[in-house]
């Protein structure tokens, strides 16, 4: 496939470079076109050395070969990342000052574009509504994502991610960019409780929250109306997706039942502590120092958390409203395999769906890619996903979603 690879002249075009990276061991045939400002960050060389073809940023080089209109003309895609809010302005606006301008003119394949700048000039009515203008014509524009900005700012205007840009731009020109989640009001749930023991120690898990983060960005991109209960959660996350941290079972217990009404699916992903210390010390825990005795250590006595998901269940009222969701991260033991130990629970739970993986220090936990194996409580043919990563296999779920979803 021939891609067009529009750099805009932000800080974030660093990352653009690993994108081109994913894009050309994909097989696919890349060509660079930066703006200016965008070699002020990333020199020209990297991306002819990345690309194997020479860059240019202006209509006057190499004119024989009409770059302005053949560039555009012959793409199969186009993606722009980062774009800034100049860019954006200047795309919605149809000017054609240099050679990107131009291509975004000429080019009749997928467009997709990734927003990035701070905060502030995002949510700018101007920029709304330059975003608003190019997503009517037909262009893909992709949420950017919340987190840490140039310098000490934080919030909405990340770039996302260069796997989940390449994710949107491949399903954009395999027609797969639809909103078949539009009007439907989702609550995931992500992370690993955290339950204290002093204040410095708590009681944890390896959880990440990469793949309720994925689920949340893949519904939030095919037009669900999404909240994220994050719990111990540091990735950025795209704009328009509300976020509500917690830390630990219990606060996680209190927002989702107090908001799963309210929704039509929910998503219980969060890795929740099963159990938690009984008695909180308000002072460090310290060891002792009894020569007698080197080896003291104190005895930490646990109670059980509630069990959020059958809650979640038991909680339902008015038929099959919210469809629930719930994940296993199961390992296997001398009582049962993986599947064994899941089939047990999605009984036992109550749930529509249970989406199931192994996990162990070696997988899952913290990593780009997972396998996931869906079970329906009506006894359907389980689906396998994967392996592939977080953002591709949270669309197979959002997939087995609908097919079991009522109508809306």
């Amino acid at each position: 496939m021939r891609v067009v690879l529009g750099v805009g002249g932000g800080i974030a075009a660093y990352k653009s470079a690993l994108l081109l990276r994913l894009l050309s061991e994909g097989g696919h045939d890349v060509t660079v076109v930066p703006t200016d400002a965008a070699l002020q960050f990333v020199g020209a060389p990297t991306w002819e050395a990345l690309s194997g073809r020479a860059v240019q940023t202006d209509v006057w080089s190499n004119i024989t070969d009409v770059p302005h209109v053949r560039i555009g003309q012959e793409a199969d895609l186009v993606i722009v990342a980062p774009a800034t809010a100049d860019l954006l302005a200047k795309a919605a606006h149809g000017l054609a000052g240099d050679l990107l301008t131009n291509v975004l003119l000429t080019a009749r394949c997928p467009v997709v574009v990734a927003p990035a700048m701070h905060t502030e000039m995002w949510e700018h009515p101007a920029t709304r509504a330059n975003v608003a203008t190019l997503r009517e014509r037909g262009v893909h524009v992709i949420e950017p994502a919340s987190g840490r900005l140039t310098g000490a700012d934080t919030g909405p205007g990340r770039l996302p991610d260069p796997e989940t840009i390449h994710e949107a731009a491949l399903a954009a020109v395999d027609g797969d960019a639809t909103e078949d989640l539009t009007g439907t009001r989702v609550l995931v749930s992500t992370g690993g409780t955290r339950e204290p023991l002093d204040p410095v120690r708590y009681l944890g898990n390896r959880s990440s929250g990469k793949q309720g983060v994925a689920l949340a960005e893949a519904a939030a991109a095919r037009g669900a109306t999404v909240t994220l209960v994050a719990a111990n959660v540091s990735l950025p996350v795209a704009a328009g997706i509300e976020v509500v941290p917690v830390q630990t079972a219990l606060e996680l217990q209190e927002q989702m039942s107090a908001r799963a009404a309210d929704h039509d699916v929910v998503v219980m992903v969060a890795a929740v502590a099963d159990f938690r210390p009984a008695d909180y010390a308000e002072s460090k825990i310290k060891k002792t120092h009894d020569p007698a005795d080197p080896d003291a250590a104190p005895t930490i006595r646990l109670v059980r958390n509630p069990d959020i998901l059958a809650g979640l269940v038991a909680e339902r009222t008015g038929g099959e409203r919210p469809m629930i969701v719930g994940f296993a991260a199961e390992t296997g033991d001398g009582s049962g395999s993986v599947l064994e130990h899941a089939r047990a629970k999605l009984e036992r739970k109550g749930c529509d769906l249970l989406v199931v993986n192994e996990v162990g220090r070696d997988l899952t936990f913290g990593r780009d890619e997972t396998t996931v194996i869906v079970l329906r409580r009506d006894g359907g043919e389980p689906v396998e996903l994967g392996p592939a990563s977080k953002r591709v296999v949270a669309d197979g779920i959002w997939d087995a979603v609908l097919d079991s979803l009522p109508t809306r």
